[in-house]
């Protein structure tokens, strides 16, 4: 099939054509006549197949042209980076329509957002905060919503957004279609479905939680941070092979902490963004990462789900996420457009139970791979890696530590056994072992 069977009008195949976009992938085909019978949708696919299209070109495809002030399509994303995103494939779309459109999010100036939508809207992408702003400011009217978009329904559950999002489905119309996509469905997302939707058609292209099957994953077992510092500075010297690299790290100390390291290391190969960075920053670190100025970008999860990077040969997990959700998310930035690549993941042994409940999620094994020996095993630790000392209390009442009294008596041999913690603890102790240390060695 090609999107000249799908009921699109000159327009839209035109800029299609432009993009050099000529056949739908799976989500676009599916939730296409979907969407355009009015029905509620529920779209389920991994990151990197397409999902903003799904959902654009029927939207598109029945919009009309009004001269009305009021938007009458909601697009809800849950960061500033996807906002930006969505309007660029809008803007990508429409050479040819006549539509009016603006995206809205937090950290800019409020009045000139204000101005944007007051001068009236077709289509407006917002995050939910600013969303909700300007609606009970009186300056965004809702009334006129007709079809309610809501993209990475997972991610803005993650970001604790789900009472933002209670409070915009209150204040919309009640006759309106809502269009839900998300790359996982948690229980969060199945009680949003359940209170506000109506009957949904379900379109999932993949089971909830699977990876693409284009990429490779492989973990390696690491002793501490430093140590992967060390073995991510040994992966990147292989320029040939790493060529555009993605390194996810689970907060902002540790992402400023590595690009510290890597620029020691290596200077120039690398850049990093995160919340704490301005909007533009981030936005140029993405631009020049796209255009190879350099080939590692350091990223926190809570800007993953804006980037729509090109051609990234690979995404390293510098830690595990708690969440297995998150990994999913993360190793999509790879393998898109039905092109090979490859997650490579480093794991302490704290975090190999959280690497186990993502092959839960994925019902598929991560092949595991020793650390190569040439990697230098460093003694150095961050705070967070400290060994935790309880501070002795000294005081009138001290504590009796020695045995005493004819109460005290030792445990029968039957008595003396651990608790594993049953056969799945056990599992993932004899497949996610400690990782080798080989002595004690100076950074």
């Amino acid at each position: 099939m090609s999107f000249t069977d799908l009921n699109l009008n000159q327009f839209l195949l035109n800029a299609l054509n432009e993009m050099g976009f000529t056949t739908p992938t799976p989500i676009q085909k599916k939730a296409f006549s979907v969407i355009m019978s009015s029905k509620d949708v529920v779209g389920i696919a991994q990151t990197g197949t397409g999902k903003t299209f799904a959902y654009l070109l029927p939207i598109l495809r029945q919009l009309k042209y009004s001269e009305q002030k009021h938007p009458r399509v909601l697009i809800v994303v849950p960061t500033r980076e996807l906002v930006v995103q969505v309007v660029k494939d809008i803007e990508s779309l429409t050479p040819y329509i006549n539509v009016r459109f603006a995206g809205v999010y937090g950290g800019t100036n409020l009045n000139k957002q204000k101005q944007l939508v007051y001068q009236g809207q077709d289509i407006i992408v917002a995050t939910p905060g600013r969303l909700l702003d300007l609606a009970l400011d009186g300056i965004l009217k809702l009334k006129q919503i007709q079809k309610l978009v809501i993209d990475e329904v997972d991610e803005m559950m993650n970001l604790g957004f789900r009472a933002q999002l209670i409070t915009l489905l209150d204040l919309l119309p009640k006759k309106r279609q809502n269009i839900l996509f998300s790359a996982t469905l948690t229980k969060e997302v199945n009680e949003l479905l359940h209170d506000f939707f109506k009957s949904p058609t379900k379109i999932e292209i993949a089971a909830s939680g699977s990876p693409l099957d284009t990429i490779y994953q492989l973990a390696y077992p690491v002793p501490n941070f430093y140590t992967k510092v060390n073995f991510l500075i040994h992966l990147l010297q292989d320029k040939d092979t790493f060529k555009k690299v993605l390194v996810f790290v689970k907060n902002k100390k540790q992402a400023n902490i590595l690009f510290e390291e890597l620029e020691n290391a290596t200077p120039r190969i690398a850049d990093v963004i995160h919340s704490n960075k301005t909007q533009n920053y981030r936005l140029r670190s993405v631009k020049n990462f796209e255009m190879g100025f350099f080939n590692v970008l350091i990223a926190t999860d809570i800007i993953a789900r804006g980037l729509d990077l090109t051609n990234v040969s690979h995404v390293i997990n510098f830690d595990i996420p708690q969440e297995p959700e998150n990994y999913i998310h993360r190793i999509g930035r790879t393998g898109r457009a039905e092109q090979e690549g490859n997650a490579i993941s480093f794991f302490t042994e704290e975090e190999a139970e959280y690497l186990a409940e993502i092959e839960i999620l994925m019902n598929k094994e991560i092949n595991v791979s020793d650390l190569p020996n040439n990697i230098e095993i460093s003694s150095k630790l961050i705070d967070e890696e400290m060994p935790k000392i309880t501070p002795e209390i000294i005081g009138k009442n001290t504590t009796i530590t020695e045995p005493s009294g004819p109460a005290f008596h030792e445990k029968k041999e039957k008595n003396k056994k651990v608790n594993l913690g049953g056969s799945y603890r056990r599992e993932i102790a004899k497949k996610y072992k400690k990782p080798k240390t080989r002595g004690q060695k100076r950074k």
